[in-house]
């Protein structure tokens, strides 16, 4: 006892010296550490007095060295256990305690970013994860964890870079690599992130994941052969990893047999009970398609079911919300709204925008535009959503309110968000085409802001028939996103609110969007493929009709299917599922009777 008063003494004493003596304080400091070299408080105190005296290279090794010593500090390990059990707000209290008593505690502040990060504040932990580095430049979880949060702002190029420096200073450290690959794939970057998955798979024969993630970029480039090899290969090493065998499901073109379907399902039996939901859904959804496969359609809809309730549950998504936004978009977007600013924003015509609902031939539509030889196809960009929910955080502390910011914003704002879009996905683009794809389908919930910041950008809106399209959605579990498609009824809502915005930017703009009819494009390919190249001003190509031999990398779920001529492989699918899609039609009401047109009241209200 007398030893741990001692050092709290000494301790008390070297703060009292900080302020105006930090020559005793650094020489008290290091007293401590000299008896107890585990005190991170003594190094945070070292840290102070060196940067007060100059030494900015001392200080920082000082509070590097403090976070090595955490280990040995009780309030630490406790806030830590609160963290890794889920504990956030507990974890939160006590992190911003201890910041309040020294705000230069390193190690706090890294573990305060995980908590922002882990509930969505970005913003915040990156802040604090640069505090941090700031503070103490070799920290190196500090470093890995601002690589994460850049890549889930979708700041991919920024990751890429951030992680060569973590993994310059820890090279054997697979979840770094990992990432740098996934990053790299987002940015185009295939042959390297692939020829990093090779060397990790190959210094981790073991690691299932790894062999997923390499999988899936075997996909994305159409090496279809060595994907599927490579999924089992994960699933030999780890066959309770239901997200396995929902990658191979998800390639569209594998069908499942008896022995996969009885794997599956002793996958799911063996992990039921451990609250493994996210292992749980990915094998239902893969069951869907195992028992779909094989005609069992009650027992793959059951599946499907479960698959869809599991991550429903996990998301909270509410329909209102999004009938909400539709609701204040029409009302405010009119026709004069947009005239009064006509020629506003940034004028460059480069973006195509490819839009609808997921699952409505999008990937079909982007696949034969990229064969063009002035179009080049990109990915599913993020770059429009993250533009209207910063829009409405910045000027009305809500994302969702973008609508209202939009209303309010100057030409100047317009302009300046047409050219941050321009600028943000830049990285994408790796030819000298004069135009290139954004096919992210939920823009279509956006089709006013583009029309305002980029007036000269193309917008193609992809239809499906509501059934077909909304049954592939329930069929279809999203890496993220997509948060109305785990509930027929919402589904068929949101459908619904899709079509009557729609139907009112084509009254307010007329012929600002050109619509490609999915059933039409499987009719009369080369007639519409003209049609929407007339849209876009550009001559017919053949190469566009030969659309399947285009070897560009798709990250979609529709890849593989978009690497065949065209077929009818995909329509009705709906049908042997018809007596359990009441909800779905009801949701629907008149947009589903009238389809392929609009029907004179497309309205939100849910019929029966």
């Amino acid at each position: 006892m007398a030893t741990t008063v001692s050092h709290d003494e000494a301790l008390a004493n070297a703060r009292r010296l900080l302020a105006a003596q930090p020559v005793a304080a650094l020489a008290q400091a290091q007293a401590i550490l000299e008896a107890v070299p585990t005190s991170a408080e003594a190094h945070r105190l070292a840290a102070h007095a060196l940067r007060m005296l100059g030494r900015e290279a001392d200080a920082q090794a000082a509070s590097l060295a403090a976070v090595a010593a955490t280990i040995h500090d009780p309030e630490m390990v406790e806030a830590a256990l609160a963290l890794a059990e889920n504990r956030l707000p507990e974890a939160e209290g006590a992190l911003r305690t201890r910041l309040k008593a020294d705000a230069t505690d390193v190690a706090a502040i890294r573990m305060l970013a995980e908590v922002a990060g882990r509930i969505g504040r970005y913003g915040d932990a990156e802040k604090l994860l640069t505090r941090a580095l700031d503070l103490a430049p070799g920290f190196g979880a500090a470093r890995a964890n601002l690589a994460t949060v850049q890549y889930k702002q979708n700041r991919y190029a920024e990751a890429v870079e951030t992680l060569d420096a973590v993994l310059g200073d820890d090279p054997d450290n697979p979840a770094h690599a990992n990432l740098k690959a996934a990053a790299l794939g987002r940015i185009g970057g295939y042959e390297e992130a692939i020829a990093l998955y090779e060397q990790l798979t190959q210094r981790f024969p073991d690691h299932a994941k790894l062999w997923m993630s390499y999988g899936h970029m075997l996909k994305t480039v159409g090496r279809q052969e060595e994907s599927v090899a490579a999924y089992r290969h994960a699933i030999g090493r780890e066959p309770g990893l239901g997200e396995i065998w929902w990658s191979l499901a998800n390639l569209k073109t594998i069908r499942f047999g008896a022995e996969d379907r009885a794997a599956m399902e002793a996958a799911l039996g063996a992990i039921e009970g451990e609250g493994r939901d996210d292992d749980r859904l990915h094998l239902h959804f893969a069951l869907g398609k195992a028992h779909d496969d094989a005609d069992a359609h009650e027992t793959a809809f059951r599946h499907y079911a479960a698959g869809n309730a599991i991550r429903s549950a996990q998301l909270g998504y509410d329909a209102a919300e999004t009938t909400a936004v539709v609701d204040a978009a029409i009302a405010t977007f009119t026709a004069e709204f947009f005239a009064a600013r006509a020629g506003q924003g940034d004028p460059a015509p480069d973006p195509i925008f490819i839009l609808g609902m997921p699952r409505a031939g999008s990937t079909l539509v982007e696949q034969i535009l990229a064969s063009h030889s002035a179009i080049e196809g990109t990915m599913e960009l993020p770059d429009i959503p993250a533009l209207a929910l910063g829009l409405g955080r910045a000027a009305k502390g809500e994302g969702r309110r973008w609508v209202e910011a939009l209303a309010e914003a100057t030409p100047e704002k317009l302009a300046e968000l047409g050219g941050a879009f321009l600028r943000g996905t830049a990285v994408q683009r790796k030819t000298g085409k004069p135009f290139y794809i954004d096919k992210l389908p939920n823009n279509w919930l956006y089709v006013p802001l583009i029309r305002l910041i980029l007036p000269n950008a193309k917008i193609i809106d992809a239809r499906r028939h509501p059934l077909d399209c909304c049954w592939s959605n329930f069929r279809q579990h999203y890496a993220k996103g997509q948060a109305f498609s785990y509930g027929l009824g919402d589904m068929g809502a949101y459908y619904r609110d899709y079509v009557r915005l729609m139907a009112h930017v084509d009254a307010a703009q007329p012929g600002r969007v050109h619509r490609v009819i999915h059933e039409a494009l499987l009719d009369d390919p080369e007639g519409q493929v003209r049609a929407m190249l007339a849209f876009l001003g550009l001559p017919f190509e053949e190469a566009c009709m030969a659309f399947h031999a285009n070897a560009r990398a798709v990250r979609t779920a529709s890849s593989e299917q978009v690497r065949r001529p065209i077929n009818r492989d995909g329509v009705d699918q709906w049908r042997p599922y018809a007596a359990w899609l009441g909800p779905l039609e009801a949701a629907l009401g008149p947009v589903l009777a009238a389809y392929p047109e609009v029907p004179a009241d497309p309205d939100r209200k849910v019929a029966g």
